[in-house]
């Protein structure tokens, strides 16, 4: 399965960042599955993202929905604000080559932290958080898909492996603070914890961005090795992933077929 990872810069112009996330899916060439950053649309700021958000069906949708058409593709469309019923979430859309909707997934897990001498940010207080385990089918088998903040949670992660996952695909603007500590590590972990391919797609950096992303979009393979990893820059990032190399992993280490239900719940001391 042929991917490409649109590492992509975020302006304040919503029509320019579609257009150019359309114009470097197009640059990719052939691939079977292209995967946007988070907020690909909108710059990473609470104050704007109801300004931006759109409905389903909107104008970002439907970009991403034709062109995974016009070129035959999967398509992990990063995520963008979505406005349902009054409340705004962090919403990632799947599109297939014909470019129908199979799987839509909301953060589940709102980015608020306050870490002493870095970042200081509360997604709450402009969005909603989504309550789904999501994961989507291929004809490479299963995928898994979550946002960011939701890819620190191993829970999540492991019940898409138990779904069957053999990618997670997460689109994530990491930020200076979190990014050097933590984007590598977690991806390399989350892909030897479930014994699959692990995939972060990222906004380009923007140094004067009122939030500025790591970058360093990343895949990982299911031994936990970094396959591919950018740097902070602008690119189009084409990766080869050897599906056959999962179940020959889990073949080696049975981790899921190993794994004690019986034990794993939090029991009082007698």
């Amino acid at each position: 399965m042929k991917i490409a990872q649109i590492q992509m810069p975020v302006s304040a112009d919503k029509f320019a960042n579609i257009q150019r996330a359309c114009s470097m899916i197009r640059w990719a060439g052939q691939i079977d599955l292209a995967v946007l950053p988070e907020m690909f649309c909108c710059p990473y700021d609470n104050a704007l993202f109801r300004d931006y958000a759109e409905v389903e069906g909107g104008e970002a949708y439907s970009a991403m929905s034709a062109l995974a058409k016009e070129k035959g593709i999967y398509l992990v469309g990063g995520s963008i604000p979505e406005l349902c019923e009054g409340k705004v979430y962090n919403t990632s859309y799947v599109f297939d080559p014909e470019g129908k909707c199979i799987a839509r997934h909301r953060k589940t897990h709102l980015f608020d932290i306050d870490v002493a001498g870095g970042q200081c940010f509360r997604e709450s207080d402009a969005l909603a958080a989504g309550r789904d385990v999501t994961t989507f089918e291929t004809p490479w088998g299963v995928m898994g898909l979550c946002i960011c903040f939701d890819f620190r949670f191993e829970e999540l992660s492991r019940l898409m492996a138990l779904r069957g996952a053999k990618v997670i695909f997460v689109p994530a603007a990491f930020n200076m603070t979190t990014g050097p500590a933590h984007w590598e590590l977690l991806f390399r972990q989350r892909a030897v914890d479930n014994q699959c391919y692990t995939v972060g797609t990222s906004p380009a950096r923007d140094n004067v961005a009122s939030y500025t992303a790591w970058g360093h979009s990343i895949v990982c393979d299911p031994w936990g090795s970094v396959v591919k990893q950018v740097n902070e820059q602008p690119q189009i990032s084409v990766t080869e992933l050897d599906m056959e190399r999962v179940e020959a992993i889990r073949r080696q280490l049975p981790i899921m077929s190993a794994r004690r239900d019986d034990l794993y719940e939090v029991r009082e001391l007698s």
